[in-house]
């Protein structure tokens, strides 16, 4: 048997007037979903624990088994994973934003944040701008990497944990308030805007009418993590396809395979046949029992509070992702699990995570249960099946 989870990132949302009361996933056209909804057990379940904030690495370590309460140090402790960045048992990791926040010639206090990625700004170009920032503030207690488009990474030597904002969670609002307390942080943050709104890089990206990455935004603070193996766990060879540095970060702390996709970059118009079939060669040519599909689209245009790009996200994971593992799958003549769900909601009224519980689809290619006609937060809601902790969905998987 080999298992698949396929996940769409932020895709669960909430009725939209826009949509005449339909959510995205209800209102995209997902055949292959429905199709498979209508053999498959469908339900809801809740991935972040009560008290926990909603985020694509709580949530993700849920789905994986993790139980966050136990395992959860920090977002950044784990994209520093994924870098290859070694951390003492005395550092704090923190993500490091490039934002877009508004010019007015005001104190940075008053400026507003537009953009939490900076127009998807391309890796290439982020580079620039780390060095440039390396160069003003790097030494022996801060040390700066740099990720993948706008995510990437403080180390601070003997640092301390505070409460930081994550820029999505405040867009359209005045970043005053979201400043952190620590003077030497609040003032990398502050002069970052000095050092970046005129470097090359931005006033060539303005000229081409692009969103300007402008500001440092520091947040997910958190201490070296240690999660058990998967394989430890399961008796499962594991693999990750992802292109954000987050899920990279867990794959690499669970033991999993890490699998780099050529042009797969976390945007909408990402390397989707790219990403099906690394899955379905991990699994048929690679020897692994189980494999992990991220796609982050859906999220993306959830923060950018797009109803036409985030249903065409979920058009995309339906038709160029899931259609290509299935009919691959079924080609082979093996035998195979398939879970699909989002993480979290990423609603487009709010553009931030929430913690509501979202709907899953278990598909057994051995066993067929009379389930809905499609596959939605509705259907799922109305199935009766209520997992009250995410990881109980990899003992149903794997059951």
């Amino acid at each position: 048997m080999k298992y698949i989870v396929i996940l769409g990132d932020g895709m669960a949302d909430e009725p939209l007037e826009g949509l005449k009361g339909g959510t995205p996933l209800e209102c995209a056209r997902t055949p292959v979903m429905d199709q498979l909804a209508k053999v498959s057990e469908v339900g809801m379940v809740k991935t972040i624990p009560a008290g926990m904030k909603p985020g694509s690495d709580t949530a993700n370590l849920s789905v994986l088994g993790y139980d966050p309460k136990q395992y959860y140090t920090g977002r950044s402790p784990l994209e520093a994973l994924s870098i290859g960045v070694p951390m003492k048992d005395t550092d704090v990791a923190l993500r490091c934003n490039v934002v877009t926040i508004s010019e007015e010639e005001t104190p940075i206090e008053a400026h507003t944040i537009i953009d939490h990625s900076a127009g998807e700004i391309s890796t290439a170009e982020a580079d620039q701008l780390i060095q440039a920032v390396k160069a003003a503030f790097q030494d022996e207690t801060y040390q700066f990497y740099t990720g993948t488009s706008y995510r990437h990474l403080l180390i601070w030597d003997h640092g301390s944990i505070e409460e930081l904002t994550a820029p999505h969670d405040v867009l359209g609002q005045v970043i005053g308030p979201y400043l952190p307390e620590e003077p030497k942080l609040r003032e990398m943050m502050v002069k970052s805007y000095e050092i970046l709104n005129t470097h090359p890089v931005n006033l060539k990206r303005a000229a081409e009418g692009k969103r300007k990455a402008n500001l440092l935004w520091f947040w997910g603070a958190g201490t070296r993590p240690s999660l058990d193996s998967v394989y430890e766990k399961t008796g499962k060879k594991g693999a990750m396809v992802s292109a954000v540095d987050l899920l990279k970060g867990i794959a690499a702390g669970a033991r999993m395979k890490v699998i780099e996709v050529p042009g797969a970059d976390a945007s909408l118009h990402t390397n989707y046949e790219g990403k099906a079939n690394a899955a379905v060669d991990a699994l048929l040519k690679e020897g692994c029992d189980f494999v992990y599909v991220h796609l982050e689209a859906p999220d993306e245009m959830g923060h950018q509070g797009s109803i036409p790009d985030k249903i065409t996200a979920i058009e995309n994971l339906d038709q160029r992702i899931i259609r290509i593992v299935k009919e691959r799958m079924d080609q082979s003549g093996e035998a195979y699990r398939m879970l699909i769900l989002p993480d979290h909601p990423t609603p487009i009224c709010c553009r931030t995570h929430t913690a509501a519980p979202v709907p899953y689809m278990l598909y057994d290619s051995g066993k067929t249960v009379q389930g809905p006609d499609v596959y939605n937060e509705k259907t799922g809601a109305k199935s009766g099946i209520f997992l009250d902790e995410g990881p109980l969905l990899m003992k149903r998987l794997f059951a």
